[in-house]
């Protein structure tokens, strides 16, 4: 919708603000509903009374120190990576180009690794081994796939060559370690949100505080990035100035949501798609992107408690199932238009 008013124009997308609106009331509202689940259940009224202060000692105990930064960290991971997926998807003009294809995922888990591993670090030392790992992959693969700019089929395919050397030295790395350290690799490596707190919480609040406005920002050039190099330029966009920022900020999205809960597969891959197929926008959809990962991650650590009984399975289980479904779907719908 474009309106004017004195000389001014706006162009307003009702659609997709109501899109962000619906996937954000819906995100917190699973939240609320995950929060009172549990072998102490809460009606939504006693979660959110008790939220406001006026619940029991137990009740704010269950809920502040337990069941709360669990689920604030995993609104949070999904927000960064649907963010994440969205930029790189945009910039690699391919719905494959997802931090967990090309390999920035894999990249945090071997610093992670390494460090449990290697070091046998603590947790604040695994988080930061997983930031670092991630930030270098993403520095080797931007230069690997230069070669007089960053063409978005070079990046993914060198991308997707990086993540498989990365899946080896992870491989290898966990064949280096004792019963213990592997077990608590493996772990790791699903992608779990099981004793996740608000010392999880809190850095990762912060990198989405900082990193979010910044991506979001770039908006409007990333969507002429969309159109190509030369469009953007002859469009007044400084191209590779603004690629490497936003290629910078989604590494660093992704690498604080993967220190945060380990590698989580898909979101980056679906989130944007789905929230592009429910504003049926053009461009890169940033908002709703970060709100449909939000969902995701929500509605998958849901089903992850409480769907299979009293077996409780890492999140990284279940979004690696339904994200997998979708590749297949999406990899058949490419085939048959033509387009791979």
């Amino acid at each position: 919708m474009l309106r004017t008013r004195g000389g001014l124009s706006v162009r307003a997308d009702l659609r997709a603000a109501a899109v962000v609106l619906a996937l954000v009331l819906l995100a917190l509202a699973t939240g609320v509903v995950l929060v009172g689940t549990g072998d102490f259940p809460m009606t939504p009224a006693e979660v959110l009374s008790t939220l406001a202060g006026n619940g029991s000692v137990a009740q704010e105990f269950i809920v502040r120190d337990l069941r709360l930064p669990r689920v604030l960290v995993a609104l949070l991971v999904g927000v960064a990576l649907g963010l994440a997926g969205a930029v790189f998807q945009a910039i690699s003009r391919n719905p494959l180009g997802s931090p967990d294809i090309i390999g920035f995922g894999q990249g945090s888990a071997a610093g992670a690794l390494t460090v449990i591993v290697l070091f046998q670090g603590s947790s604040f030392a695994v988080a930061g081994g997983a930031v670092v790992g991630g930030l270098l992959t993403g520095v080797g693969v931007y230069l690997l796939a230069w070669r007089g700019g960053i063409h978005g089929y070079r990046l993914v395919l060198v991308g997707i060559g990086a993540a498989a050397v990365l899946s080896a030295v992870n491989g290898y790395l966990l064949t280096r370690a004792d019963i213990v350290d592997a077990a608590r690799a493996v772990l790791w490596l699903t992608g779990s949100l099981n004793g996740r707190g608000w010392d999880e919480f809190w850095p990762l609040l912060v990198a989405c505080a900082a990193l979010l406005p910044l991506t979001v920002a770039h908006a409007r050039p990333l969507r002429m990035l969309e159109m190509g190099d030369e469009a953007a330029g002859a469009l007044g966009v400084r191209v590779e100035r603004t690629r490497l920022v936003l290629v910078l900020c989604a590494t660093l999205l992704t690498a604080s949501a993967t220190a945060a809960a380990g590698p989580i597969a898909f979101v980056a891959l679906t989130a944007p798609q789905l929230a592009r197929r429910l504003t049926r926008a053009a461009g890169p959809n940033l908002l709703p992107a970060a709100g449909m990962g939000a969902l995701l991650m929500v509605v998958s650590d849901f089903l992850a408690q409480w769907a299979f009984g009293d077996r409780q399975l890492p999140v990284g289980a279940v979004t690696g199932v339904l994200g997998g479904c979708y590749l297949l779907w999406l990899l058949f719908v490419e085939r048959k238009a033509g387009r791979i």
